[in-house]
């Protein structure tokens, strides 16, 4: 609470009577009172509250985020600045529009959101469409574009009971990065040229090391099996990498880190990460939790190209805004918001 001006009862002179003590008391006691009451209205006027049992409340009312048109939609993110600012444009987005959003952020990776999506923790999120194919739905098909990806995508949510929005039009892929003298001291240009590195350490996020669409397809495909797996929380891959803790890393195509020169992308010719496009994955019983729900995604998606991405990512990652404040300027310059 901040202090009231002049009600600390310190700040009274000893030759003050008991009536101007007492005086001050109430005065005191009716500040509390007050800073209070508008702090509990700050919190009933949210959206809406997670309770412990796992359901979304809104005021009074506890709604099961699974128990179709209640008109909130809780929406999640995965564990990563991209995520933080997507999710952060379609929660504004959404709300201006009129929706009631439970806004829950950062919740993990693709293996941990998705199970959230199908208990009915959350309603809806930001996917990558090849993450979709390969890691949610564990079809191994290659696939030569973002359409067919997205194809793929779409038709395993149908028969497991979820749509999805229109796909952004940029998309943001994995990829093996190195330092520019490691890439010219071993001739690499692809991820399969790291078969002539005697051995190097690979630096990523810990789920990479078992999906297709990570070291297992590196593996699998590219033979690529020289290589000591060390794992890296999101964010650390640039300076473990900097620092010669590692010789490799995974890093995401968009990231704004790459725009330094620093780094040598390897190129994927058998396109073993996919075609990773953003698209909102909804539970189908919560399509029509609020209004305008995908027309109003779809609008905020189209706008997406990889140029803007980039430049919210830098604002993020790099400048240390805040993806709030970052999509809302995004959404204002685009009149969305």
């Amino acid at each position: 609470m901040r202090a009231v001006p002049g009600s600390d009862i310190k700040d009274i002179p000893p030759r003050a009577g008991r009536r101007h003590r007492l005086r001050a008391l109430a005065v005191l006691l009716l500040a509390v009172l007050a800073a209070a009451l508008v702090a509990a209205c700050g919190s009933s006027s949210n959206s809406s509250s997670t309770t412990s049992s796992g359901t979304a409340s809104t005021g009074s009312t506890s709604t099961s985020a699974s128990s179709g048109s209640s008109g909130t939609l809780t929406l999640g993110t995965k564990n990563f600045t991209e995520e933080f600012i997507v999710g952060a444009l379609y929660q504004q987005a959404l709300t201006a529009k009129g929706c009631k959003i439970n806004y829950k952020p950062n919740i993990g990776a693709t293996e941990v959101i998705d199970k959230a999506l199908t208990s009915g923790q959350i309603d809806a999120y930001p996917e990558y469409t090849g993450e979709s194919v390969a890691t949610v739905a564990g079809i191994n098909t290659p696939v030569s574009s973002p359409q067919q990806e997205y194809n793929l995508a779409k038709a395993f949510y149908a028969k497991r009971g979820q749509v999805m929005s229109q796909m952004t039009p940029f998309f943001d892929t994995d990829a093996i990065a190195v330092r520019k003298a490691f890439a010219q001291k071993y001739g690499l240009v692809s991820t399969g040229d790291l078969k002539k590195v005697p051995h190097f350490t690979l630096g990523a996020r810990p789920e990479f090391l078992n999906r297709e669409e990570g070291a297992l397809g590196m593996k699998k495909v590219y033979g690529v099996s020289n290589f000591t797996f060390k794992s890296l929380a999101l964010g650390l891959q640039y300076q473990a990498l900097d620092s010669g803790a590692v010789d490799a890393i995974d890093v995401f195509t968009t990231d704004p880190q790459l725009a330094s020169g620093k780094y040598v992308v390897l190129k994927d010719p058998k396109n073993i990460f996919g075609f990773q496009n953003i698209a909102l994955v909804v539970n189908k019983n919560k399509v029509n939790a609020c209004p305008g729900l995908m027309s109003t995604v779809d609008a905020v998606n189209r706008l997406l190209t990889t140029p803007a991405i980039i430049a919210m990512n830098k604002a993020v990652a790099i400048d240390h805004q805040q993806p709030g404040a970052v999509a809302a300027a995004f959404l204002k310059a685009n009149h969305l918001g």
